[in-house]
């Protein structure tokens, strides 16, 4: 443990929402200057216990102590005043704004902007030669890639005097170089004595950057203690409550079927004219899982919006279900349930859920018009919501309440409920982006199981994801994406993360499985 002094301390602390005890007498103390890692399953009660310390929820008992003293928040900008900031893994910014717009926000300072967007930029200019968080200040948000935008956001709470810091999955959605420019960043800061409280599901980063480890479990503390204590083995147990095995099974085999979905000279455009997929050809075999790798940004997010019918191509065709689909017919997300194809998409939020919606009806968006929900001409909202609850059981979706909205669920619990939406009806052609960002590790193992097993009985699964290693966990072929094309195909065996990596980059040959 860390002989700084605690520049944080939860005494006792409680939160109930409704039947749901999020946290039950949490007590722990953070000490000043250090990285402290906050771990533990989707549902356990970290963010909401990170949300009482910045303000958003008040604790029903216990107290909490910032340097030394205890102090009563209500609200976050009695959090901001203290020094407190938190990012949120859902960023919490205006795209229409310029960066340094965002960072003035709610904090114009005076009635004059233009004297205060110069002091503004003076401070700023100062600030980030100082962290190394560089942000273009007069680019809109809306057109930043993610990794300046996580910049933007811890620098707007640094601005706003956080000495201690709160990062809720920091890299949830970064690309792995800008997860390691974000390291650089956050032991800058250590440096400078901030106090950085970690939220995550990544076990590599808490060894890497934490000196001090706390893991809740159902909303206590199971156990707090200094990074040399624990191994990555250690710490996964500690969370779930048993052992975890991840990774690819040994003697996996490979019995790839029928062609299920066929995609040849796929093209488009972005708005700005430039190209986001450039002569794209793919196949999906049933009994197949087929991993797509390449750094986020490089054609795989339109690749899987135009296969799910999301957005139609401007050349190419795909056949599909016995059915050829060409730009001036591309195929719709209606006609999509139909064919048995589904679709886990990348951004839950905007795309996967209703985040006012309760679950039940998130549960069943896009298969509603299914027989077993309806009655005559009415939607069976009994059904349904029966319906939900068995998803939630079977996917461990926490709490087990199908009637709280949607936005009320941890990102986890949230992207488990897509999952059980849409490998509940047994496709037989399943697009998966990102189906473990933001997730437990006790989930992640659960998911992957879950891939492989509709992959075994029949199922063509095309897997979009950032992680190397959940590729080469999954994947039975491996195609790389660069700039809008693929630039590579392997079969797993011929697959490790150097080879990937060099394909990735474009620095190798085009080479086939």
């Amino acid at each position: 443990m860390s002989t700084n002094a605690a520049a944080v301390r939860l005494q006792g602390i409680s939160k109930r929402f409704g039947a749901v005890q999020a946290n039950r007498e949490v007590s722990f103390d953070i000490a000043a200057g250090s990285v402290h890692g906050l771990v533990g399953e989707n549902g356990a009660g970290k963010s909401t216990l990170m949300a009482i310390l910045y303000g958003y929820y008040h604790a029903d008992a216990g107290h909490i102590e910032v340097d030394g003293r205890q102090v009563h928040i209500t609200n976050s900008q009695q959090a901001i005043g203290l020094g407190i900031g938190m990012v949120h893994q859902h960023f919490m910014l205006v795209d229409t704004l310029s960066c340094l717009e965002n960072i003035m926000l709610g904090a114009e300072g005076g009635f004059f902007l233009g004297a205060s967007k110069a002091r503004v930029r003076e401070k700023l200019e100062a600030l980030m030669a100082e962290t190394g968080l560089q942000v273009r200040l007069d680019a809109l948000v809306g057109e930043l890639p993610v990794g300046e935008l996580q910049r933007l956001e811890i620098l707007k709470a640094l601005y706003r005097g956080a000495r201690i810091l709160i990062l809720d999955e920091p890299t949830a959605v970064l690309t792995p170089q800008e997860t390691d420019q974000l390291f650089v960043t956050l032991r800058r800061l250590k440096e400078r004595s901030t106090t950085i409280i970690l939220i995550t599901h990544k076990l590599r980063e808490v060894m890497n950057l934490c000196s001090t480890v706390t893991v809740m479990r159902a909303g206590q503390v199971v156990e707090t203690r200094p990074i040399a204590d624990w191994s990555e083995e250690s710490l996964a147990e500690s969370m779930v409550g048993r052992k975890v095995t991840l990774g690819r099974p040994e003697g996996m085999e490979v019995h790839a079927g029928e062609v299920r979905l066929q995609a040849s000279g796929l093209s488009l455009k972005h708005a700005n004219g430039v190209p986001a997929l450039k002569d794209v050809s793919l196949t999906l075999k049933a009994g197949e899982i087929v991993g797509v790798a390449g750094v986020s940004g490089n054609g795989q997010s339109e690749l899987l919006e135009v296969l799910s019918g999301l957005r139609a191509p401007e050349g190419g065709r795909m056949d599909l279900g016995g059915q050829a689909f060409t730009p001036e017919t591309w195929l719709d997300t209606a006609q999509a349930r139909p064919l048995r194809l589904a679709h886990v998409p990348e951004d839950r939020h905007a795309v996967g859920l209703v985040m006012s919606f309760p679950a039940w009806e998130s549960a069943v968006l896009g298969y509603q018009d299914l027989p077993k929900y309806r009655r005559g001409a009415s939607m069976n909202h009994a059904a349904m919501r029966e319906a939900t609850r068995a998803m939630q059981e079977r996917f461990d979706v926490r709490p087990r309440d199908e009637n709280l909205g949607s936005a009320k669920f941890s990102g986890g619990n949230q992207q488990k409920l897509i999952l059980a939406r849409e490998i509940g009806e047994q496709p037989t052609v399943l697009l998966v982006g990102q189906p473990t960002r933001g997730v437990d590790i006790g989930a992640i193992e659960f998911i992957h199981h879950q891939l492989r097993a509709l992959r075994d009985a029949g199922c063509a699964v095309l897997l979009v994801s950032s992680e190397l290693d959940e590729i080469l966990a999954l994947a039975d072929r491996v195609v790389v994406m660069n700039c809008g094309r693929i630039t590579g195909e392997l079969a797993i065996e011929d697959c490790d993360e150097k080879r990937l990596g060099l394909l990735m980059a474009a620095q190798e040959e085009r080479v086939a499985a």
